[in-house]
């Protein structure tokens, strides 16, 4: 075949190319650009009219394409039909019936190879609704017996190998705030036909003198509306030729430009590949793609084209392939269209369908649509469409550019273009009684939403429509000319309810129709999600929020089921499965559970989740190892991983490896960002494992063992950096403190901990009060030394305004030291007794901030110390003494004579009853002042020879015990009694001797 500029030019258009020329010299003063764009145009429709490969181009969810389409393939019936469509989505298409529509067939791709690892995941979605053009291709290809489909477009891996991270030709992201048009996420959208001028200022102009408001309703009124009723050959034709237009018009934009070709090149080799390798005659295939695409100039066009173009390898990345729910709203924000065009577009394509009587193609069993009746099927079979002879279902396969004798020869396209340009527009005449009906309902939706709309709102509405569309040079109004005008009379300045006028006429006109994939197409692991909720009896498939109850106890077999919505909760977006009430923690399982479950709504998500996995332990045993070892693992997020482990998976298995990877990343970290989450998840853990298991496991030992040696080395660098703060700092001493016990019977040393703490110098107030407090719990300063301190902060005027920081300091040491919040409670309430207003004033709002900001999940045990302190009567405040300033009173108990020690069982005569009775002692109490006979307590070392015997052992001490007996406190000179008499007396007292 000649290449594109050596082709000779067909006679068929030489009337039209004559007419161009003219036109051109007439406007431009001679031959210039112009002329050469004009007589391109014809030379570009020439071009594929005369292609042996019969060439349908077709633009995306247009009504008139589909239809046109459902007219073709019952006229030429052929027998391979090439689709523009990635090609690895061919075996998807078959489960189509299985789904409501609109749905999109996607592929995807989480573990990537080839590709930057942060456009993971990978994601191309090809949505289909029953009013495209691809749609009626693949229910005859797939329901006619003998139709081979062929998917010709660049594979899934070719659209992101070609991408530089910009949306090539007819692929964009998904843009939109609404749920509904969410439903695609973040991926690559690919449609068949995205016929939309790129140059700009040409948008504009037609804009403009269309006196439209955006391209959707151009298109409608300008394109749709005349090509409805056109026949084959003509619409064809205008197709290549607004293919044709745009595309020369287009501003040189490289790479795209570099994309397009190259999609147009695969195409055509996959389609040669295809013939040659089945021998199928060109006349018996029908090639169905966007019209821009229809009108290429590349070398390799047509079945005897030229080039040799290479096709490159897939990488190596693991494409996973599925049906998701789509919608209109999510292909308008998709591919840039209007708002509600999709579902006008919808509503166009069954008035066409009505008013036509051609009968469209719709996959057996497809869900969603009704089997028409038998005797209205062969009425729609036996009536021809419009614009065709009688005979025209006889017309052979090759249609109008093959003779019919043969069906190999070619004969001239007759052209149909230069009468289509000249017909003036057609002049539909008012439906009044469809614009009434409109006028109608939109007053009663309105009224249903809040609208004060009334029967004058109506006639309101119905006049200006017509005035619009008048002022618009239309006969008829347009759903756009009666949406403006809606919005004109009924919403007046505000939106009382949810959904403005606008929305309630694309409501009106059909809605946005949301699809839904079904049962049969679901991935495994998205049907064993259902299978395994079937006790809830609750259709999960529908849209919208279903309430689930689990009453465990009387039904235990629900327990199985609340294992896989925690696991969904987990797995799934906020919303899809939220629990009104039970929880599920560490070493706690509730009895009864309550659900809210829209997995309707959320499809989409799940059915992403079967990529990943068979099971949803699957999916979350991968989830939980790549959190773990991903290269920015913390310490944290393994220990998330590991509760989440042994809360949904259960076992120890997958638990003590990611607890094992906990301890490696630990190791490796060398700041303390993440110290208030270790600990909190560590001491979680600590306690379930406590209490479930019989021993700890041998990880949680190392962790501990490794903890204490890692802190207590990052202590020092942490209370001098400034970036660290006082909260992670609280947390490590936390760690320390609360895990020394376990530490240290593990083999760690509390010397290194001393070190820590002495070699730590902070200069921050609130990191100095935190270390105030580490140094009190380990001894090296006592209680009275650190009150002293703050006396001298509150006496100090250069520090009163850095006092609240002090206090953040010492609220945040109630982590670690939660002894100390009496001390803290001191400290605040000498600072509101004895600052003076005018410094306390100010210093106040500064106090509550921080306490706020730095502490607030700390305040609650501040707050319950108050409360143990403080009176609880209003009447007892003034006459109360705050233990600090408590002196001894002149009314004590007088101190018992004798012994010291010995006065303790007469302030305390019932603990020495119960005592005395435990021991079996039967002696009564001596008269108050009485004289004391007999032995005053030695007696009791005799009595008890084990226990002093054990106590002198304690001491050091190998003296015998005296020969004589009981004897006197204190008769043998150099004995144990007489060297150690506090001892004797502590002992005596605690035993109660009399």
């Amino acid at each position: 075949m000649s290449t594109p500029s050596e082709q000779p030019a067909s006679p068929s258009f030489a009337a039209l190319r004559g007419q161009l020329h003219e036109a051109a010299a007439e406007f431009s003063g001679g031959q210039d650009a112009l002329e050469g764009i004009l007589l391109g145009l014809v030379d570009d429709v020439d071009r594929a009219v005369a292609e042996p490969l019969e060439i349908f181009p077709v633009c995306h969810h247009s009504p008139a394409s589909a239809l046109a389409m459902a007219r073709r393939l019952r006229e030429k019936q052929p027998k391979v039909v090439y689709l523009e469509l990635c090609e690895d989505m061919a075996p998807l298409l078959t489960e189509l019936r299985n789904c409501r529509l609109p749905v999109a067939v996607q592929a995807f791709a989480s573990d990537i190879d080839g590709f930057p690892p942060d456009w993971a995941p990978l994601s191309v979605v090809a949505p289909i609704t029953e009013a495209s053009a691809e749609y009626q291709a693949v229910a005859y290809a797939l329901d006619t017996p003998g139709v081979e489909l062929v998917l010709v477009d660049r594979s899934s891996d070719h659209v992101f190998q070609w991408d530089a991270r910009r949306p090539p030709d007819g692929e964009t992201h998904t843009a939109g705030t609404e749920p509904e048009a969410a439903l695609h996420g973040e991926a690559v959208g690919v449609e068949i036909g995205d016929l939309r001028p790129r140059f700009a200022e040409l948008e504009e102009h037609l804009l403009r003198h269309g006196k439209v408001r955006h391209w959707s309703e151009w298109w409608h009124q300008y394109v749709e509306v005349p090509l409805g009723d056109s026949d084959h050959d003509t619409y064809r034709q205008v197709m290549f030729l607004i293919g044709s237009l745009f595309r020369r018009l287009a501003p040189g934009q490289g790479e795209r430009v570099r994309v397009d070709e190259d999609r147009e090149r695969y195409m055509w080799t996959r389609m040669r590949e295809h013939l040659a390798a089945t021998g199928t005659d060109p006349a018996d295939c029908l090639y169905v793609c966007g019209a821009f695409h229809a009108a290429s100039r590349v070398d390799e066009f047509g079945v005897h084209g030229t080039g040799d173009f290479e096709i490159s390898p897939r990488t190596a990345t693991t494409w996973q392939y599925g049906l998701i729910p789509s919608s209109h709203a999510a292909i308008e924000a998709q591919f840039g269209l209007a708002s509600g065009s999709v579902s006008i577009a919808a509503t166009e394509w069954a008035k066409n369908l009505k008013r036509t009587r051609v009968k469209p193609y719709r996959l057996e069993g497809q869900a969603g649509t009704k089997k028409p009746g038998a005797r209205k099927a062969v009425a729609q079979t036996a009536t021809p469409p419009p614009g065709l002879a009688p005979d025209a279902a006889a017309v052979p396969s090759g249609g109008s550019a093959f003779d019919a004798a043969t069906g190999s020869v070619p004969v001239p396209a007759e052209d149909r273009l230069s009468g289509f340009l000249r017909q003036p527009p057609a002049l539909h005449t008012l439906d009044e009684a469809e614009l009434l009906g409109w006028s109608v309902d939109i007053v009663r939706a309105a009224r249903r939403s809040g609208y004060l709309a009334s029967t004058a709102d109506a006639i309101a509405v119905f006049e200006t429509s017509i005035l619009l569309a008048a002022m618009r040079d239309r006969a008829k109004p347009t759903p756009y000319d009666f949406q403006d005008a809606a919005v004109t009379c009924i919403e007046k300045d505000s939106v009382p309810g949810r959904r403005d006028v606008r929305r309630l006429v694309e409501i009106m006109m059909g809605g946005d129709r949301i699809g839904q994939v079904g049962y049969e197409a679901l991935p495994p692991l998205a049907r064993d999600v259902h299978d395994r909720l079937a006790p809830l009896e609750l259709n999960l498939q529908q849209r919208g929020v279903r309430r689930a109850l689990l009453d465990m106890a009387s039904r235990p077999e629900l327990r199985a089921c609340s294992d896989v919505l925690w696991m969904l909760r987990r797995l799934l977006p906020p919303g899809a499965a939220r629990t009104v009430m039970g929880e599920r923690r560490l070493g706690e399982r509730s009895i009864q559970e309550s659900w809210d479950l829209s997995l309707g709504t959320h499809q989409r998500a799940l059915i992403e989740l079967g990529y990943e996995g068979v099971s949803l332990e699957q999916v979350l045993e991968q989830r939980l190892r790549r959190i773990a070892y991903g290269p920015r693992a913390t310490t944290a997020e393994v220990l998330a991983a590991v509760e989440d482990a042994t809360l949904h998976l259960g076992g120890r298995r997958l638990a003590d490896e990611l607890g094992t990877r906990a301890l490696e990343v630990l190791a490796g970290e060398r700041t303390v960002d993440g110290a208030p989450e270790v600990l909190r998840r560590v001491r979680g853990l600590l306690a379930y494992y406590r209490t479930a298991e019989p021993v700890l496991p041998p990880w949680v030992e190392s962790f501990v063992r490794a903890g204490y040696a890692h802190y207590c080395t990052l202590l020092p660098t942490a209370f001098r950096d400034e970036d660290a703060t006082v909260g992670q700092v609280a947390a490590m001493l936390g760690f320390l403190f609360s895990m020394e016990s376990l530490a240290l019977s593990l083999g760690c040393d509390r010397t290194q901990l001393e070190l820590a703490v002495a070699q730590s110098h902070p200069k921050d107030p609130a990191k100095t009060a935190l270390l105030w407090a580490a140094q009190v719990q380990l001894g090296t300063l006592s209680r009275s030394e650190l009150r002293g301190r703050c006396d001298e902060l509150l006496a100090s005027p250069l520090v009163v305004p850095s006092y609240p920081r002090y206090l953040s300091g010492f609220v945040h040491a109630l982590e670690p030291v939660p002894g100390l919040a009496d001390v803290v409670v001191e400290a605040v309430s000498n600072a509101f007794g004895r600052l003076p207003d005018p410094v306390l004033l100010p210093w106040l709002p500064t106090l509550i901030t921080t306490l706020r900001s730095n502490a607030a999940e700390l305040a609650p045990l501040l707050i319950r110390e108050a409360g143990r302190i403080f009176p609880a009567r209003l009447a007892a405040l003034d006459a109360w003494i705050p233990p600090w300033r408590e002196v001894p009173s002149e009314h004590t108990a007088p101190a018992a004579s004798g012994p010291r020690g010995v006065a303790l069982p007469a302030l305390h005569p019932e603990t020495c009853d119960a005592v005395a009775e435990l021991l079996g002692c039967t002696d009564t109490w001596a008269a108050a002042g009485g004289p004391v006979t007999g032995p005053k307590g030695a007696v009791l070392l005799f009595t008890h020879r084990a226990t002093s015997d054990a106590l002198a052992d304690l001491l050091g001490s190998d003296d015998p015990w005296a020969s004589a007996g009981p004897v006197a406190w204190g008769v043998v000179p150099g004995s144990l009694t007489e060297r150690h008499p506090d001892t004797a007396h502590a002992v005596a007292a605690l035993l109660a001797a009399p």
